[in-house]
């Protein structure tokens, strides 16, 4: 007997029993839309990479900068130089500018005019801040690879909601309809968790933990920071806190399924404790940095037990009521 199929993207009911090929054919779909949704948004980022690139290049350079300013490394050494070529052209302007005003100059004004024109742009391109705005490459294809990585990093961050809502469409038949229902409402939380923590690994701990290791016995290294690793390292930064920024919807889900009670985990705050700060020192930087990550995160920790106590308490006072109304 042959099955029929079914529309693609149905909604699936818990107690609808599917073949495996109905299965592998919602996978299929759900699948190439996501990719599809990828794509797209892999188009958009690289349409305006260079944009992106800067974005996650502006922590790097204000670090790099002010090592370079303060003379640490190549770059520094180069500033140093252009801040005495910048001292000597001021001298010579000033020389110029003595000669013009002598009773009788010993040069024709008008070639003491075209020096100093000249001297003065040279005192302006010789005071601009340290160009450290920028990592390194040293391969002949990185920046081609780089500006893809960084790409579709952004792709996947942009189309995260689609990907998550499809993730769910696939899984969710599998739980049962009571739990789905109590599970749905934090759905919305996901991707604005992930965003928040994102951003704040990027305005945050990104620039603390540059701080803490491109000073790090600065003295005893050129430090030059090369584009691969350094996006490696951004990102990872990044996507680690944009996940665990997630805490509130995964304690909310585990006392809304039953797998333990708000009213445990409520005691069980020191031991909390301890796992923000443990958390904190798997993640890169110094003891500042750890602190302003354990801070937050046991923030979101007592925020998600104070979530999950009053939706304990709601669902305790509805199970009486129905309890009440069935023995009424």
């Amino acid at each position: 007997m042959r099955i029929p199929a079914r529309p693609a993207l149905r909604p699936v009911a818990y107690d609808d029993h599917l073949s495996l090929v109905t299965h592998l054919d919602e996978l299929r779909t759900r699948i190439i839309v996501s990719l599809l949704v990828v794509g797209v948004a892999f188009g958009l980022c690289f349409w305006q990479n260079h944009r992106l690139l800067t974005l996650i290049d502006h922590p790097l350079a204000q670090q790099t900068q002010a090592q370079a300013r303060a003379g640490h490394g190549p770059l520094g050494a180069t500033y140093e130089v252009q801040r005495s070529a910048r001292d000597v052209a001021l001298q010579l302007q000033a020389v110029t500018r003595d000669l013009a005003q002598a009773p009788r100059p010993p040069i024709p004004a008008v070639a003491l005019d075209r020096v100093s024109r000249s001297l003065q742009r040279d005192v302006k391109r010789l005071s601009a801040p340290p160009q450290a705005d920028r990592p390194v490459t040293l391969g002949v294809g990185e920046p081609f690879t780089t500006t893809v990585t960084v790409t579709f990093i952004f792709a996947l961050i942009l189309s995260l909601p689609v990907l998550l809502l499809q993730a769910y469409g696939f899984l969710a038949p599998a739980v049962e309809p009571r739990l789905r229902h109590r599970l749905r409402p934090l759905l919305p939380a996901i991707p604005g968790l992930f965003v928040v923590g994102v951003a704040f690994g990027y305005f945050v701990v990104l620039p603390a933990a540059l701080h803490f290791f491109q000073n790090f016995n600065s003295d005893q290294f050129n430090v030059l920071v090369q584009a691969a690793p350094y996006y490696k390292f951004a990102a990872t930064t990044m996507l680690t806190m944009g996940l665990l920024f997630e805490l509130p919807v995964l304690i909310l889900a585990v006392t809304r399924g039953g797998v333990i009670s708000a009213q445990r985990l409520r005691r069980s705050r020191r031991y909390a404790v301890g796992a923000c700060a443990l958390v904190a020192a798997l993640l890169p930087g110094d003891a500042i940095t750890m602190l302003l990550e354990t801070v937050p995160l046991y923030l979101l920790f007592e925020f998600s037990l104070q979530l999950a106590l009053v939706a304990e308490r709601r669902a305790e006072r509805s199970t009486r009521s129905e309890l009440a109304a069935a023995q009424g």
